[in-house]
């Protein structure tokens, strides 16, 4: 729980800061930061796609994972969703209190670094990923906070919450999963992660659609119920 702590901390920290600079940041002022957060976080999704000790599974597993998410248009529907919970929040409350919340807790929860990031941190005590999210948090909060206000700030108790039930739910189910599956799942969550890389980078001039990637997480364990039958 200490890395989800620490993500939130940076969120506020960058918050404030937004606060106190207000309208004199300028976007072009940490675009080349992001970026450079994207790389760093390639090369932590390399560091972990190497780990694995059988490249077709992550492989088959990536591309199974992919297909069904496609199938079920993951990342169109999670997009959606901040969507209509945005309009909902903003048409009952009004403000930038509030846009400024709902806003930073999609783009900080919804996403693959939150997901593999505690997982990580649950399973194998690893916070490289969740200590990565936390610097671009921070970042992203910085101008979010400065257009639209302490409501960014809040959002870290999303993030608390979110990342943190993440955490428990990794440690709850860590008896259950062998230490091949999670280093196969790490390997995946790898791949992944490289991608979110390239998209935060701006490297493609289409994004990468990672959220229809997230079943490819759970396949490691498929594969290997159906190898140790054979």
């Amino acid at each position: 729980m200490l890395a989800v702590f620490v993500n939130a901390a940076a969120v506020i920290l960058g918050s404030l800061v937004g606060i106190l600079l207000h309208n004199r940041l300028k976007p072009h002022h940490t675009k080349t930061v992001v970026a450079c957060m994207g790389i760093c976080a390639m090369v932590i999704g390399v560091t972990e796609a190497i780990t694995t000790s059988n490249m077709l599974i992550v492989i088959v597993c990536l591309v199974a994972g992919t297909v069904i998410g496609e199938l079920l248009k993951l990342e169109q529907r999670l997009d959606g969703a901040g969507d209509w919970l945005k309009e909902r929040v903003a048409q009952k409350n009004g403000g930038r209190f509030t846009e400024g919340f709902v806003t930073a807790s999609l783009l900080f929860c919804v996403g693959s670094m939150s997901i593999m990031g505690s997982f990580d941190a649950g399973l194998r005590g690893d916070y490289d990923i969740i200590f990565a999210k936390s610097v671009m948090d921070g970042i992203m909060s910085v101008t979010f906070a400065a257009t639209m206000g302490i409501g960014v700030a809040f959002s870290a108790v999303t993030v608390i919450v979110y990342q943190g039930a993440l955490t428990l739910l990794a440690g709850v189910i860590e008896p259950v999963l062998t230490e091949p599956m999670i280093t196969e799942m790490s390997a995946v969550g790898g791949v992944m992660l490289i991608a979110t890389g390239i998209n935060v980078a701006g490297l493609t001039k289409e994004r990468i659609r990672v959220g229809n990637m997230l079943p490819g997480l759970i396949f490691p364990v498929i594969w290997f119920a159906i190898a140790g039958l054979f």
